[in-house]
């Protein structure tokens, strides 16, 4: 009899990663994320026990790490949405890590496999769902008294022939 996957759980685990992530990511720190992910892989390899107080950090750690083979989504999506937990086999041709985290996921999988499968479940949903990473900084030109409107003003498009700085389309060649 299969596991269930409690999505629930996944959902929190998921949220409470997210605002970490979006909590590093920082225009002015660029590195933050990088260098928070570093010393935390470093601590949880060490003592994986942590991850009873924080699960969370597993999905930290290897935010943007993890590789799913587009094969395999449609298996991730199936096992989501049936709250299926892959069994052991299944679950690692799934997923590919990076080689520097292998030992920080040997030592979580050695700890609690069944974590190393949520928080994979939590990356999967971060990469595929909506509002699943931090959104780019937008810069204080962009910001309209309205952003909800859709109103665009192309008042200034009178300009035919000119191209824009910066700007290349190879179909432009073709009215050359």
């Amino acid at each position: 009899m299969a596991k269930k996957l409690n999505i629930s759980r996944i959902n929190e685990l998921k949220t409470n990663a997210y605002d970490n992530i979006e909590s590093y990511d920082d225009p002015d720190t660029p590195k933050a994320l990088e260098q928070f992910t570093s010393q935390i892989k470093k601590v949880l390899q060490a003592d994986p026990k942590m991850l009873e107080s924080v699960p969370e950090y597993l999905p930290v750690a290897l935010y943007g790490r993890v590789k799913f083979p587009s094969d395999a989504k449609l298996k991730w999506a199936h096992w989501i949405n049936t709250a299926t937990q892959p069994d052991w086999d299944e679950f690692k041709v799934t997923i590919g890590f990076n080689n520097a985290d292998l030992p920080l996921v040997l030592a979580v999988r050695a700890y609690s496999e069944d974590l190393l499968i949520e928080s994979c479940a939590v990356l999967y949903l971060l990469e595929n769902q909506g509002k699943s990473t931090p959104a780019p900084k937008r810069s204080t030109d962009d910001d309209f008294e309205d952003e909800d409107s859709d109103y665009t003003d192309y008042s200034d498009d009178d300009d035919e022939g000119e191209e824009e700085d910066g700007y290349y389309d190879h179909y432009d060649d073709e009215d050359r």
